[in-house]
């Protein structure tokens, strides 16, 4: 994508010059709008061509029955799968009775600019139709941060040398076709017509629509108004079907004369409401809206956006690509989470359907940890809601014959939407992911009231599966058998590092947790006794480990499987699970992506630095990272273990994962966990990030490549900048008291604003691993 010729690197926008139907799918996630509640596509104003059309709110899904071959105790029985839901982008536009479409005629200028500071995409394009009349049209397309159901397009179409007629049909649709599948097991399914009507309404300058699924029984609510502006002659009507409502708006065009619609779109669902209930709230919200009117809604998103670059931009000098792709990053990531609230952060956000909108531990891993630094209102919001879905989750532990919650490995509304138990069910380690989150977010907000609601009752049910899952041996040792870690080319390992470093964390902040807040745990019923044998079982987990290689193993008798043959895999064979069995892949040493890696950073206190490095080799040799969630932990990995080009180069696979389209898959959403990894990795890898307790520790060190690097973050209600050039960091406190935090190991306090400034040692020396043949992470592109 921006390698593409079609697409310039700038510091604040992504700027896409010329139109090219090749790469329209991609674009169309890339200039994806959202706000965490409604997620509108970048497709083009007119509806056609399109890659998918994508309207999207958040939770709002169907359910399907999930094949098996041959049936199981405990297997999940239905999946869920986000829906496109009505669409209220469509503005089709006719010119002298032709449709404006850009496959016909002469297109002789096409540009879109995603604006990251103002939260807008912009439109202009110049067309002359196969008859020969020529007109520009510019549009603006905002979905509101500040107005949660609210969103809303700006469009205009201006004569160009000749009398023109136009009409423009402002439409809301409903149950749009979709493409059918790829053979790609990472898209989505596309089901056939979800939502039936309820009712459609056109009055005036006013459209709704209201259907409800019909099998999950979600009702849907969308409503339209419009104003225009044009010549005296302009005029409009309006009509309704069971899918498909429409405003359209009528006028001839003298050269140089506009006729311009504003168009606010509210959405709304609910599981229980009434149509009559669903029908006032987008009313309302529609009211709303046009109390702000259109300049009133650009003015909010922009000062919310002013707000949130103020403690959340990463400055990069010296890569302007780089630079870019990190604030695009930051960018979609809030809109996937900033007015989520209580709802799931899926793994595309809401850009697409890929993964058929499913959320996983990707959220609380590696998109939880940014937004606690930069937007915790949207933290606390996503652990609501996996604390809303405790009930599902003891369910289903239940039947799994485990105590406390088994949270799923992928869902929508709280249940197991895996069909696959080995990669699913036995992925425990998503109950780590939330209770890690949990404590992270608490010690960086001090927010009490979080804890004592959700956090606690979360890592108490949490604290309660490890210990049933797992069991003490003949000496004593704790050991967690039968489970898949982060790396999914193995699976039903005993004792997968990641995982049971991560399960001790969670059954220690468990037992901190109920030390502090004792009425709590009595009401959860933890007595001493429960939190002494958590205690226990952590400082007793079984860590496996090769003495004879000096490494530590992924999982108890890894390092003696045998090796994948990478030389006799093509470049072309990649990614494996395309082209290979599980089984094979099951067996050997391959990896998918980062695992006993990412523990070395989610648990780096247990590691010293010489079996950083040496483990980090043993297993940069066996990673294929098939997987867009690797390359940034491996960049932070590699800038500990001072291995900078390294890191620089995974860091810039990360950062382009979306941009540069790495894994041919950003047609059906963006990776939101990669673009989040790249924050990860240059503030926690090249910026030295790491929690210790309630504080801050750094050990900064630079690329070569980079001449500054620069952030904020948030912590305690403090504001704190970290300025990071080749020889020396600087911290600055900006606002709240005086905050102690370690550089490089060593305590300093900032205060009042004067920065403090330290040396930057250089890394350690030593040759950088290798990987397998054909799976080096590339350089920049440019």
């Amino acid at each position: 994508m921006i390698t593409h010729r079609s697409y310039t690197v700038e510091p604040w926008t992504v700027r896409e010059t010329r139109l090219d139907l090749d790469v329209l799918a991609q674009s169309e996630s890339v200039f994806a709008l959202s706000n965490g509640h409604v997620g509108w596509r970048g497709n083009l104003d007119e509806g056609e061509p399109h890659g998918l059309p994508g309207s999207y709110l958040s939770g709002v899904h169907e359910v399907h029955p999930l094949p098996y071959a041959e049936a199981g105790y405990g297997y999940p029985e239905s999946g869920q799968t986000v829906i496109n839901v009505t669409n209220g982008k469509v503005l089709r536009l006719l010119v002298d009775d032709e449709p404006f479409d850009l496959r016909y005629g002469r297109l002789v200028s096409h540009e879109r600019v995603l604006d990251l500071r103002r939260g807008v995409l912009e439109r202009t394009c110049e067309w002359t139709s196969p008859a020969g009349t020529t007109v520009r049209v510019r549009s603006t397309r905002l979905v509101s941060l500040t107005q949660r159901a609210v969103a809303a397009i700006a469009y205009e179409v201006e004569a160009v040398g000749s009398r023109s007629r136009v009409v423009i049909q402002s439409e809301l649709v409903a149950n749009e076709s979709l493409p059918g599948p790829d053979g790609d097991p990472r898209a989505a399914q596309a089901l056939k017509s979800p939502l039936e009507a309820e009712e459609d309404i056109a009055v005036g300058h006013r459209l709704r629509l209201v259907h409800r699924t019909r099998r999950s029984g979600l009702r849907v609510a969308v409503a339209a108004d419009h104003n225009v502006t044009g010549p005296d002659r302009t005029t409009t009507s309006s009509e309704s079907n069971v899918d498909v409502a429409r405003f359209t708006i009528t006028s001839v065009l003298e050269p140089g004369e506009r006729l311009r619609v504003e168009k606010l779109v509210a959405h709304g669902w609910s599981a229980v409401r009434s149509r009559p209930a669903m029908s006032d709230q987008v009313e309302a919200a529609l009211a709303a809206a046009g109390h702000s009117g259109w300049d009133g809604l650009l003015e909010d998103q922009r000062a919310y956006l002013d707000d949130f670059w103020a403690r959340a931009d990463v400055e990069v000098d010296g890569d302007e690509e780089i630079q870019q792709a990190v604030r695009f990053a930051l960018f979609h990531v809030l809109q996937a989470g900033a007015r989520a609230e209580q709802r799931a952060i899926p793994a595309k956000g809401l850009t697409g359907s890929g993964y058929d909108g499913h959320a996983f531990w990707d959220t609380e891993t590696f998109v939880l940890p940014l937004l606690t630094y930069t937007a915790p209102n949207a933290v606390a919001e996503a652990l609501r809601w996996r604390h809303s879905t405790l009930p599902a989750a003891r369910e289903r532990a239940a039947q799994l014959g485990l105590n406390g919650a088994a949270f799923p490995w992928r869902t929508i509304e709280g249940s197991e939407g895996s069909a696959y138990w080995p990669a699913g069910t036995a992925a425990f380690h998503v109950n780590a992911a939330v209770a890690h989150a949990v404590v992270r977010y608490t010690a960086a907000t001090g927010d009490d009231r979080f804890e004592r609601e959700a956090g606690v009752e979360l890592l108490v049910e949490t604290a309660r599966l490890w210990r049933s899952l797992g069991h003490h041996d003949h000496r004593g040792a704790f050991h967690i058998d039968g489970v898949t870690g982060p790396d999914e080319y193995s699976a039903i390992a005993d004792d997968n590092t990641y995982t049971n470093l991560m399960a001790r964390l969670n059954l220690l902040a468990a037992a901190d947790a109920c030390e502090r807040h004792p009425d709590l745990a009595a009401s959860h019923g933890v007595d001493d006794e429960e939190s002494a044998v958590w205690r226990d079982a952590a400082e007793a987990m079984h860590i496996p480990y090769n003495s004879e290689l000096g490494v530590h193993e992924q999982h108890a008798g890894f390092t003696r499987y045998q090796r994948w043959d990478f030389a006799a895999t093509g470049p072309d064979r990649y990614p494996l699970m395309l082209h290979y069995p599980y089984f094979d892949l099951y067996r050997k040493q391959v990896i998918k992506q980062a695992d006993l890696v990412l523990a070395m950073y989610t648990c780096g206190s247990y590691f010293d630095e010489e079996h950083i490095a040496r483990n980090f080799a043993y297993y940069e040799a066996l990673t294929v990272r098939d997987s867009s969630l690797s390359a940034c932990v491996q960049a932070v990995i590699a800038a500990q273990a001072g291995h900078l080009r390294l890191a620089y180069d995974y860091t810039a696979e990360a950062a382009l994962m979306d941009l540069a389209d790495l894994e041919h898959n950003t047609r059906d959403g963006l990776h939101i966990a990669s673009l989040a990894g790249t924050w990860m990795a240059l503030v926690a890898g090249f910026g030295g990030l790491r929690r210790e307790g309630d504080s801050l520790c750094f050990a900064p060190r630079l690329p070569e490549k980079f001449s500054r690097l620069a952030f904020t973050l948030q912590l305690l209600g403090r504001r704190l900048r970290v300025e990071i050039g080749p020889d020396k960091a600087s911290y600055t406190l900006l606002t709240g008291p005086p905050l102690t935090i370690r550089h490089h190991g060593d305590p300093l306090t900032v205060q009042g604003g004067d920065p403090v400034v330290r040396a930057v040692p250089r890394p350690p020396a030593g040759p950088a691993p290798g990987q397998p043949p054909h799976r080096s992470p590339g350089p920049n592109s440019r």
